[in-house]
């Protein structure tokens, strides 16, 4: 998990957000617990949604299975 961390700042740095959705979808993908997974998977959906991406409806997906976000 620290290159990961690793290359999460240097995303953010670098103000990547396609990177920064792959790397907090592979972070909530590595989660040792369903909360640290949704908080990762809360910031790869605003990336996606911000850059208009189509990883949105999927990451959204997720958060509704996990009770994070409302059904449409």
């Amino acid at each position: 998990m620290n290159d990961l961390n690793a290359q999460l700042l240097t995303a953010h740095e670098e103000e990547d957000s396609n990177a920064l959705i792959t790397l907090y979808s592979l972070a909530a993908a590595q989660a040792s617990d369903i909360d640290t997974a949704c908080f990762y998977l809360t910031h790869a959906y605003i990336f996606a949604l911000e850059l208009g991406d189509s990883r949105a409806g999927n990451l959204r997906a997720q958060l509704v299975s996990h009770g994070r976000e409302t059904p449409a």
